[in-house]
């Protein structure tokens, strides 16, 4: 079925055009792509900024963006067609596929099924192990993902409830590999873009002078947009591809939207109608925030396989985020109206997400034109502005200074994670260093604030600084562990799960 490009009413775009220009005014964007289907139809489509900032190169429709986690739904739709070719079930267990694979718990081992990898039931920790993904570049590959999964303890018992997770679904994809005979990102051109015609995304290892017009990422600094972790020569096969690695163009995740999900081909439907309903099934319940309450009237809310499903004022939604450095991502679903949009940035993006999701959204409902972008702007402001308790506020570690040297070389070392791998905490230039052997934006000084050491990142889009704990273990050994300064720190940055024992001395 086309893609129809229908010219929208004057009013809609004046009101769309609105709500695009306050969001690129407010937070001060490198870039922004929106699209906006109305009953089937697209009604709005808008780039506007620079695929880098100060190259002069405009962002258009066809600009790639990484879309980050809403790549999970491209995987699990993937799967779904699989299970559609009687080539797995949702209930077949994972090590019907993957014989190797181990999680902490035996018994969570025997009876994982593929449909657990996908909901974010597993009874780990929120974000557990994604420092195996994230920052990249670094050298773990899905095999070592899959293997360090069985150090990972859990915090909850096995469904007992909800904590979002990206390992899982590196193993999902290794899953329908194995399931079809074909790497994943063969499986993802094959089963997903081909036959949506989404010509431009891309997955896999690939040339970004061969594709073109892409948009990198960018970090707020000094009053302005940076880019940070930039393409070089080659995109890599990264392990992350299928919980995290696509990146797609408006014009793509438009036809994303239409053609898989909104109104899809009667005569040649992309999914069966029992595996739509089985993508869009509540399987893990999801806590409601008092936001959702307030502005969006929410009382149900839980996640299908790689979507969140909700009720907004009374409607049917279904939506992903995407959040990586430097680049956010929204994909909005209401079926019941075949409406929907998405939202692209290449910058710091997410109270602009924020805010202009739901002024998109309320417009789509039909909402009193007030609860624009700048409503919810002053809304968020008024919570920042709120009192915070101690706990969840970020210590003040400005008068922080370089550990003293004869503290340095009591801790000074090897040290050594059954998951991670080795860390140094080194002399360096006269300084002492944390270097992460397999990571390495990972690396930074440390120095002391109080009485406790922190590292102090050496790259600046690397955000979330860690104390350094140390303490003999029940043999007497020497073993360090990492939790992050700021309570709001990203979870991907997943300090918490990382326990080293000290190996040796420094070289």
């Amino acid at each position: 079925m086309p893609l129809a490009h229908a010219a929208a009413p004057a009013g809609d775009t004046a009101a769309y055009d609105h709500l695009f220009e306050q969001a690129m005014a407010q937070y001060h964007l490198p870039g922004l792509a929106v699209g906006v289907i109305e009953d089937g139809q697209v009604v709005y489509r808008r780039a506007a900024g620079e695929r880098s900032a100060g190259s002069g190169e405009a962002i258009d429709a066809d600009t790639l963006f990484k879309i980050a986690s809403n790549s999970k739904a491209m995987t699990t739709g993937l799967l779904a067609r699989l299970v559609d070719q009687g080539k797995l079930a949702w209930d077949d267990p994972v090590t019907k596929y993957l014989p190797a694979f181990r999680m902490y718990d035996p018994w969570v081992t025997r009876n994982i099924q593929v449909r657990d990898l996908l909901v974010h039931n597993s009874g780990l920790g929120l974000g557990a192990g994604d420092l195996m993904l994230w920052p990249e570049p670094n050298d773990f590959t899905r095999a070592d993902i899959i293997a360090g999964l069985a150090y990972l303890k859990p915090t909850h018992s096995f469904r007992a409830h909800y904590a979002y997770d990206n390992l899982l679904y590196v193993v999902a994809g290794e899953v329908a590999a194995r399931a079809s005979g074909k790497p994943y990102d063969q499986l993802v051109r094959e089963q997903v873009f081909a036959p949506l015609g989404m010509a431009r995304c891309q997955v896999g290892a690939w040339r970004p002078r061969e594709v073109g017009n892409i948009a990198q990422p960018h970090m707020r600094q000094d009053g302005g947009n940076v880019p940070v972790r930039e393409d070089g020569e080659r995109v890599a096969d990264v392990p992350s591809m299928a919980a995290g690695g696509i990146r797609c163009s408006l014009d793509d995740m438009l036809r994303w939207m239409d053609r898989a999900w909104l109104q899809p081909d009667p005569k040649q439907p992309w999914l069966s109608e029992a595996q739509r309903r089985a993508v869009w099934s509540l399987h893990t319940p999801m806590p409601i925030s008092q936001r959702m309450r307030d502005w969006d009237g929410t009382r149900l809310y839980g996640y299908g396989y790689g979507w969140r499903l909700s009720d907004v004022d009374g409607q049917w939604k279904v939506a992903h985020t995407g959040t990586l450095m430097g680049m956010y991502s929204s994909l909005v679903l209401l079926p019941d109206r075949r409406s929907g949009f998405v939202i692209l940035i290449n910058g710091e993006g997410e109270a602009a997400r924020t805010a202009l999701g739901e002024a998109l959204q309320k417009h789509l409902l039909g909402a009193d034109p007030k609860f624009d972008v700048a409503y919810y702007a002053a809304a968020m402001a008024r919570d920042e502005a709120k009192p915070k308790p101690p706990a969840a506020r970020k210590p003040d570690t400005s008068r922080r200074q370089p550990v003293a040297s004869q503290a340095a070389a009591a801790r000074s070392g090897v040290y050594q994670d059954p998951w991670f791998g080795e860390v140094r905490l080194c002399p360096v230039d006269g300084a002492l260093a944390f270097t992460v052997a397999r990571s390495p934006l990972l690396r930074g000084k440390v120095m002391q604030s109080g009485g406790r050491w922190l590292v102090d990142w050496d790259d600046a889009s690397v955000d979330a600084e860690p104390w350094l704990d140390f303490a003999p273990d029940a043999q007497g050994h020497a073993t360090m562990r990492l939790k992050a300064i700021d309570p709001d720190a990203d979870f991907s940055y997943d300090y918490g799960d990382l326990a080293f024992l000290r190996s040796g001395d420094c070289p």
